[in-house]
């Protein structure tokens, strides 16, 4: 069955993970996308953990192998001259180029879009980087914990007596990463409708600062009302009981009961008898720090009776917000997930088979699918620039000369 975006190429130079999960959305809808290496060291990311059985190896990143299904792999060194001219002729044969280099690379490279333009018209560039294309932060270097503390999220994340603290993982870049896939096929569109290709400017910066994930309604409450975000302080502002994460029989849960929901915690406890209890079942009464211990009495031995399977299938059936805090062995067995066939198995020649996150959505008529591994370094060299017309000799003597 065709892919979605079977009749796509993409020239991938992206490292790390921003852009090679932009182009891994991509390729895994079906764009042939060729991913550029550095000769002998590759994406950085080759270097990162965790590394399948603790073998530091470049072939056994699961980021690396992750972040680059599907995809075809070639070495190329973009700062020699015949580096270059094998990338235009690259170039002169896609729709679309992702790069994650500080803006000023490309332009140093003689690779800026206006040049690139002119070998390839309806040419789509994306370029990833942390502040933007241009601006007085443009060339500024960053992390992760800076660009979510710069988004404005981070002052609200934590304790109210504590420093302001990140959210674990790497959540903005894979959410950049998303937002610059987006990004890339509306500009395709335009290409392919009206003619014309352009360049996009996605800074990771300003896809947070923009996000609906607290940022913007929190920009809107200050435009409004000069209201700032801060941390809330359980102590002033309860929540009523039960809320939050609690331990059980087999792990832990996170729950959003109180006030209006009492009704339903005491169905899913099977406590009928609590239902009128007025310290348990008004606002007031749940503001009061006797009741919650008085509940505390009664919620603690029920909950480490029962295991996060039981509590969440209660409190669902009682129509309450909860759900299990999952572990990675969690999901991996999760009966739901094995039926929708989420998770996919993938043969790598040194890896061997994995299990990958599958579809982060499913279409009807055009499936996802990791056609092949991550490649290894340099993998298809013979293979894309035998396309070009390049023969074994020309592509040894372009190795010897340390241009692939």
């Amino acid at each position: 069955m065709e892919q979605a975006l079977s009749d796509v190429k993409v020239l991938d130079i992206t490292h790390h993970i921003a852009g090679p999960y932009c182009t891994k959305l991509l390729a895994d809808y079906g764009a042939d996308v060729i991913k550029i290496e550095r000769p002998g060291a590759g994406d950085p990311s080759r270097g990162m953990g965790p590394f399948l059985g603790d073998d530091p190896h470049p072939d056994k990143s699961g980021l690396f192998l992750h972040l680059n299904t599907s995809k075809r792999g070639v070495t190329l060194n973009l700062t020699s001259g015949s580096g270059r001219k094998l990338f235009r002729e690259l170039l002169a044969g896609v729709d679309i180029l992702v790069e994650s280099f500080a803006p000023r690379v490309m332009p140093s490279l003689g690779q800026a879009y206006e040049e690139l333009e002119k070998v390839n018209p309806k040419l789509v560039m994306t370029s990833i980087s942390n502040f933007g294309q241009s601006g007085p932060y443009r060339d500024f270097k960053a992390s992760e914990l800076i660009l979510y503390g710069m988004g404005g999220a981070m002052n609200e994340t934590g304790t109210l007596d504590r420093y302001p603290l990140k959210k674990g993982g790497n959540v903005i870049q894979y959410q950049a990463g998303t937002i610059a896939a987006v990004a890339t096929m509306l500009a395709l569109f335009s290409s392919r409708l009206q003619g014309i290709g352009q360049h996009v400017d996605v800074p990771i910066f300003e896809s947070q600062m923009g996000t609906i994930d607290r940022r913007m309604s929190h920009l809107l409450s200050y435009q409004y009302n000069g209201e700032t975000s801060y941390r809330p302080d359980p102590l002033q502002e309860p929540a009523g009981f039960p809320v939050g994460v609690y331990a059980c029989n087999d792990g832990f849960f996170q729950i959003a009961g109180g006030f209006v929901f009492w009704s339903r915690i005491c169905q899913m406890m099977d406590r009928p008898d609590l239902a009128d209890d007025p310290g348990f079942n008004t606002p007031q009464g749940q503001r009061d720090s006797e009741n919650l211990e008085r509940f505390s009495v009664i919620w603690y031995p029920w909950i480490a009776e029962h295991t996060k399977l039981e509590i969440v299938t209660a409190g669902q059936a009682a129509g309450v917000l909860c759900g299990p805090i999952s572990t990675s062995e969690d999901l991996l067995n999760e009966p739901h997930w094995k039926e929708r066939g989420f998770w996919e198995e993938i043969e790598h020649p040194v890896a061997g088979k994995i299990t990958y996150p599958g579809a982060p959505f499913k279409m009807a008529e055009t499936p996802w699918q990791a056609s092949r591994p991550a490649p290894q370094l340099g993998e298809h060299n013979a293979e894309i620039f035998g396309e070009l017309g390049y023969s074994r000799e020309d592509l040894a003597r372009l190795r010897e000369s340390g241009v692939i």
